[in-house]
């Protein structure tokens, strides 16, 4: 690798364009999916592009100036990004409230640093380099702190024949729907030069029928819950999973279920489930989940819009013995995660809402990243790869060091498209090494 420097050039904060309206400048509630998550840390997800070769057509001076402005034009629709966290206490009657704060708007960070590396230093190891995670910001910061730290960070790194576009953002404001949404606006406004989106956010807040939507969470200092952690260093690695394989993926578990209702994705998180459990030889009777991070916004009755701006993410999981996983075959697993997310329904997705109201529980790191997991996060139908900036289509999809764990899966759309997946793993080096090779893995990898 010629370097693994990246050197920080400047950085701004970035304002929305316009004034907001006085209705723009009320308080956000946060809701009960938002609140559980105040120890998570910012989430990372970045793009990187291959640089024009000819200075002639491409001004590094001019592109960062286009990003800043477009980015300014993208935060008008988009301002809670811009804005911090507020918490308001009192004593009598006891009182604590976080909520985001509009008129408190500093704004985004924009970061422009560079690094003496090329795009085949970040794309020809076997295993992610560590260089990709100082391509982002804040990766030691957790949610509670977007009440001083930004909640929208932009990182753009160049390369010697690349550009990298890392976000780091607050996870209660935005998951993975609303990041990507963030992300097709700013890349819609850079292109067109206009001011305009054609899917403007959705900020109203769902609350529960019959519940205030300010929530009063049980504690008079933020000692009482907040937890921090250093990120840890794992393996990473992208397996990709072209069109052909996915499909026989997914008629191998539903054939193997006599259904045609495992999903793709299911069938895919399953095989990993699957591989991790052998990689790790884990004795028969040990108990393991594989567990999802989800969009509730279908699921519930009435439906939520995609174009619904925040975290209403819940967690479900499949539960088995190593003996059950490996004994029995791939739509098995398969079928034990369809029923896991076809179960929580609207109904059940209410009933645990109105359960943590009346007993809030804000997530540690025992909750988050348990022994023997396989957690699944992100989702390859997020159009990462219609992001452009005037680079043409990216090459790749990274993510850096944050909210990282043994057996964390991290699902991305496959360049190609057509319904393939790139999806990154990361495991304890020891697992790694086995995975590799794992047959029913490399089974799948190896149809093109």
């Amino acid at each position: 690798m010629s370097s693994t420097l990246v050197n920080l050039i400047s950085e701004c904060f970035i304002k929305p364009l316009d004034e907001l309206s006085p209705e723009a400048k009320q308080p956000i509630h946060f809701t009960p999916f938002e609140l559980a998550w105040l120890n998570f840390k910012y989430s990372q997800r970045g793009l990187l592009f291959r640089k024009p070769p000819s200075p002639d057509c491409f001004s590094i001076t001019t592109f960062l100036n286009h990003l800043q402005h477009s980015l300014s034009a993208t935060l008008t629709h988009f301002y809670p990004l811009a804005s911090r966290f507020a918490t308001r206490k009192q004593e009598n009657p006891p009182s604590y409230v976080i909520y985001l704060d509009p008129e408190n708007s500093p704004g985004a960070k924009f970061i422009y640093a560079k690094a003496g590396a090329t795009v085949s230093d970040v794309l020809d190891p076997p295993d992610v380099p560590l260089l990709v995670h100082s391509f982002f910001d804040l990766n030691n910061a957790i949610c509670y702190d977007g009440h001083t730290l930004p909640l929208l960070s932009i990182q753009v790194t160049e390369l010697v024949d690349g550009i990298f576009i890392g976000c780091s953002f607050n996870h209660m404001v935005t998951d993975g729907t609303s990041l990507w949404h963030f992300m097709a606006a700013w890349s819609e406004i850079f292109r067109s030069g206009g001011q305009s989106v054609s899917r403007p956010p959705v900020f109203k807040r769902w609350v529960l029928d019959g519940y205030d939507p300010i929530i009063n969470l049980p504690y008079n200092h933020q000692d009482q819950f907040i937890e921090r952690f250093e990120n840890q260093t794992f393996k990473e690695r992208f397996f990709s999973f072209s069109t052909t394989a996915i499909s026989k993926l997914k008629a191998t578990a539903n054939s193997e279920c006599n259904t045609q209702k495992i999903s793709s994705l299911q069938a895919v998180i399953a095989l990993l489930w699957r591989c991790i459990t052998r990689a790790r030889c884990l004795p028969y009777d040990c108990e393991i989940t594989c567990s999802l991070m989800f969009s509730t916004r279908a699921r519930l009755n009435p439906p939520l819009s995609d174009d619904y701006f925040g975290n209403p993410v819940h967690i479900v999981g499949g539960k088995a013995t190593v003996g059950d996983l490996l004994a029995h075959g791939l739509g098995w697993a398969a079928f034990r995660l369809h029923e896991a997310v076809i179960n929580h329904d609207d109904k059940a997705i209410k009933e645990e809402v109105e359960s943590w109201i009346k007993s809030p529980v804000i997530y540690k790191r025992i909750h988050l990243f348990g022994a023997n997991l396989v957690r699944a996060a992100s989702s390859p139908r997020f159009d990462m790869y219609g992001c452009e900036f005037g680079l043409g289509k990216a090459l790749a999809v990274r993510s850096g060091c944050t909210n990282k764990c043994d057996g964390k899966i991290t699902m991305h759309p496959g360049r190609e498209g057509g319904g393939s997946m790139d999806v990154e793993v990361c495991l304890m080096p020891e697992y790694m090494k086995n995975i590799q090779s794992d047959q029913e893995l490399m089974s799948y990898l190896m149809i093109y």
